[in-house]
């Protein structure tokens, strides 16, 4: 009858060893054989655990086998030095230092081959209960990096065994075997922690900012389910392991509405060089123009001057024009150098946004109607009445403290280049008025043509059919 203890097995690493057995793994128990055990532990050996290794275990333990044919090698060698006495002290010495240097270089690769083994196993727990290696999306985001790394150290850490991911009852018992009981516990511990964990990373992957509130609520009522479905056995996801994922997803969301910001401004700022250069090539044309025509009337100028003709009411325009001419170019060349130098303009689009709603802007364009009628475009039903146009050497500026000063009216809080305020051309005439010192021409009146008569052919239509 076998003295070994039940699930005392021989050592795979260490024949002179027995090794606990817990069912699923190997432990770090660890007694040494006596003599009594030896029959038994024969007996035993047959009847080890199949134990499924990995490329490196069988690698260590190989290595392991090497070791110790070293060390049987080495004693061999000393008994037969011993009995013959057929080499001298020095030569022993040299011998004796090589095969230590041997054993020394064997078991540190022996021991860098359990660490790998370790790393290894860990993982594949990782993967059974659903913590993967996956792209990330905060994985690119620099101010993001650490504090995700850390928070997945976090994640990981408490999702391996025994580590308080989930919790549940110790004193289960199947078909009255506790050691049943407690794999059965921790199966399906492993299968509800598998389920959470996938829910928590579609919920990452898929997550958008205006989608957190609905993402944290369904994250919660998953742990509320495994709670519920896990009652019997007192099972349930740890609160603390749950917090970790709400964190990640807290995380994910900040991330992602920064990106959204991020991408939005640089679009508005490729927007406004593109209306920049627009207005710039316009003034250049411009003032191609004006100066061509300078040109030609210096050139009639010095002709009627050269024919004596210079005190004639032809070479008195010319003057006027050539004046007029000048001071147009100036002005122009005031405006290139000037970048706050604008028209400022405030519309109105009754058939599109309703009454009440007033778009403040400002344009450097050599037309500023050119801008009204792109705004105009296919994109609304309806054209922008303008209530008023005015230029200024500081249209940035009127138009940034008429946006401030109407901030808490803007419609929308998020993108300041969509420049609508819920306000009427009153309240802004009188703004304006303020802001800039003067009466400003300007029209409360929204014209509304197109719409109003589309008003009316719809009622003419309404009145036909009744």
């Amino acid at each position: 009858m076998s003295t070994v203890p039940p699930d005392w097995y021989p050592d795979p690493s260490d024949v002179g060893f027995l090794r606990y057995w817990n069912g699923t793994d190997w432990t770090t128990d660890r007694k040494p054989v006596l003599a009594k055990d030896s029959v038994d532990r024969t007996q035993a050996l047959g009847q080890a655990p199949k134990v499924p290794l990995l490329g490196a275990r069988a690698h260590a333990k190989r290595q392991s086998e090497e070791l110790a044919d070293a060390l049987s090698d080495n004693q061999r060698l000393r008994a037969h030095l011993t009995s013959t006495g057929g080499l001298e002290v020095a030569e022993l010495q040299r011998l004796r230092d090589q095969l230590a240097a041997q054993i020394t270089e064997q078991q540190t690769l022996l021991d860098s081959l359990r660490t790998q083994v370790v790393n290894t196993r860990e993982d594949q727990v990782l993967q059974e209960i659903g913590i993967y290696e996956y792209r990330h999306p905060l994985s690119d985001a620099v101010a993001y990096r650490d504090a995700l790394k850390h928070l997945q150290g976090e994640i990981k850490y408490m999702a391996r065994r025994d580590g308080g991911a989930i919790e549940a009852s110790q004193t289960w018992a199947v078909n009255g075997s506790a050691a049943e009981g407690r794999r059965m516990i921790r199966e399906y511990s492993m299968l509800m922690l598998r389920a959470y964990n996938a829910e928590a990373d579609n919920l990452v992957r898929g997550l958008k900012p205006y989608k957190l509130p609905t993402s944290l609520e369904r994250l919660d009522k998953i742990a509320f389910t495994i709670e519920r479905l896990g009652k019997t056995m007192h099972l349930r996801i740890t609160p603390g392991y749950h917090e970790l994922r709400r964190r990640e997803l807290q995380m994910t969301a900040d991330h992602l509405e920064l990106l959204a910001r991020q991408k939005e401004h640089e679009r508005e700022q490729r927007e406004t060089l593109r209306e920049e250069r627009r207005a710039q090539e316009e003034l250049a044309r411009e003032r191609a123009r004006l100066e061509k025509q300078e040109q030609q009337c210096r050139d009639k100028l010095s002709a009627l001057e050269a024919a004596g003709s210079a005190s004639a009411a032809g070479a008195d325009d010319l003057r006027e024009r050539l004046a007029e001419l000048e001071r147009a170019i100036l002005a122009l060349k005031n405006r290139e150098d000037n970048i706050r130098a604008g028209y400022v303009y405030v519309l109105s689009n009754i058939g599109a946004f309703g009454a009440g709603v007033v778009m403040i802007g400002l344009t450097r364009r050599v037309d500023p109607a050119d801008r009204i009628r792109e705004l105009g475009n296919t994109s609304v039903p309806f054209k922008y009445d303008r209530h008023t146009m005015f230029f200024s050497q500081d249209a940035v500026g009127i138009e940034a403290e008429l946006h401030r000063r109407l901030a808490h009216k803007r419609i929308n809080k998020l993108n300041n280049r969509r420049e609508f305020f819920k306000a009427t051309p009153a309240e802004v005439r009188e703004l304006l008025q303020a802001v800039t010192g003067e009466l400003v021409e300007f029209d409360e009146l929204a014209e509304a043509m197109e719409y109003r008569q589309s008003l009316a052919v719809t009622r003419d239509r309404d009145r036909d059919r009744e």
